[in-house]
């Protein structure tokens, strides 16, 4: 019987090509990121030219739509001109808890053990202040005894920041408190037991179980709430603040409401005609193959950078035509859009669309959003999801601090206002506006 068999096979597959994979990364960039990408070609095409932008037309903008702060226009820098430090920035390797918490070691001129012990766990305890458990378990693999150990811990623990290298929360606001000469027994006693339940807010519990007044677990809150639960914070490096340069502009300009792409700080990117004219004249194949090669690349980045610039514009164009209320000022609301609703309006693929708004922000007359925070699903009632948020927030700050609305109220003013969703969406909606229950808002 023979084994070798003869079939013919329909079947359809898709070859993502590098002109192709060059396009979807170009149209997913934020304008930071093409910024710095179109950098590194610049460098490594010679047939890539960049020319600054003409700064008059973006003045003739700004003189029409005074709000626009679209940042300033920038030269293009490359890779290895970020790399140097902020001047003033702060070295951690001498300003950081670690380098604070060494120096109080050796000034207490400790046994050599013992100190050398302090500051090997020194080195351990997070940005927070905090040590590990599991860190100091190690310490027993290692064959230190543990008299050493618990020694070495008692004297980081007596060091300044109040509460570092504590091993949970409520050992950090223990450390603290037995610092305080009035001794709170009282709030050292809920620090060690109820924490959870303070944080609940379940005042009448624990005071039953203390057998204390209500009015004393109060003051008992008042005095944790006081502490910090984070020592080392304030030796942790500030962040560097993240500047967002919007991508697309939305304004009304001589009466009409239109979109502009914020292109005025990129370089304008050509083909070098010097190279150009070498390709055709040159005799030499080694040279015109390279030249034919790099003049592809460009080619396709020349394509890739129009047809992620109009993908931009379109997606802008539908999020201004469904939102054009919001913009104009007539309401703070949007309407309900969905990204796959926008796609089949394009007559593009979702992922087409979610790739071009990914990363990208609009700046209109109300301020610099997240185009896709003009693209809200729709909930009960036909509303989006924003509108709902919105309705939830004013009701919240509408209520009584002393008898706050529970979920179940707030589901039910929410449907008497034509927004009909279940207590559990208001719950999630709640806590992704930082909202806490109605037991933690009830002063």
């Amino acid at each position: 019987m023979s084994l070798v068999q003869l079939k013919t096979e329909l079947r359809q597959e898709l070859k993502l090509t590098p002109q192709l994979m060059q396009s979807m990364e170009v149209l997913q960039m934020t304008s930071q990121e093409l910024l710095a990408y179109l950098s590194r070609q610049a460098e490594e095409n010679p047939l890539l030219d960049q020319s600054d932008p003409p700064e008059r037309a973006y003045e003739e903008l700004r003189r029409q739509a005074g709000w626009i702060d679209g940042g300033v226009r920038v030269r293009a820098t490359f890779a290895h001109e970020d790399a140097s430090p902020e001047a003033g920035a702060a070295d951690r390797e001498l300003e950081g808890l670690a380098p604070f918490l060494r120096d109080q070691i050796h000034r207490l001129r400790l046994p050599r053990p013992l100190t050398a012990l302090c500051v090997y766990l020194a080195e351990l305890v997070d940005e927070d202040g905090y040590l590990s458990q599991e860190d100091l378990e190690g310490l027993a693999a290692m064959k230190i005894p543990q008299a050493l150990t618990d020694q070495a811990l008692d004297t980081l623990q007596s060091l300044d920041p109040p509460g570092v290298g504590a091993r949970s929360l409520s050992e950090c606001l223990l450390l603290q408190l037995s610092r305080r000469g009035d001794g709170d027994a009282l709030a050292m006693d809920i620090a060690a037991r109820f924490l959870p339940e303070l944080g609940r807010k379940h005042h009448a519990a624990i005071a039953q179980k203390l057998g204390v007044t209500l009015e004393a677990v109060r003051a008992a809150e008042a005095v944790i709430a006081s502490l910090e639960p984070h020592p080392g914070r304030a030796f942790q490096p500030s962040e560097p603040p993240a500047y967002i340069r919007p991508d697309v502009f939305v304004a009304e300009l001589d009466g009409e409401w239109k979109v502009i792409l914020n292109e005025y700080y990129l370089p304008r990117v050509s083909v070098n005609d010097y190279y150009l004219r070498l390709l055709k004249e040159s005799d030499d194949k080694e040279t015109k193959d390279y030249l034919r090669q790099k003049l592809q690349q460009a080619r396709w980045l020349l394509s890739s950078l129009e047809r992620r610039g109009g993908t931009l514009r379109r997606c802008a164009e539908a999020a201004l035509e469904a939102q054009l209320p919001f913009f104009s000022g007539q309401t703070r609301e949007l309407a309900p859009m969905t990204l796959s609703a926008l796609a089949g309006r394009l007559e593009l693929h979702p992922s087409t669309v979610s790739r071009a708004v990914r990363g990208k922000y609009l700046q209109c007359r109300q301020g610099t959003y997240p185009l896709r925070y003009f693209f809200s699903l729709p909930v009960g009632g036909g509303v989006s999801r924003q509108a709902v948020k919105q309705c939830l927030l004013a009701l919240l700050r509408e209520e009584d601090p002393r008898r706050p609305r529970s979920d179940q109220d707030l589901c039910r003013l929410l449907a008497e206002r034509g927004m009909p969703v279940a207590r559990r969406t208001v719950t999630k909606y709640r806590l992704e506006l930082g909202v806490g229950s109605s037991a933690a808002r009830r002063k």
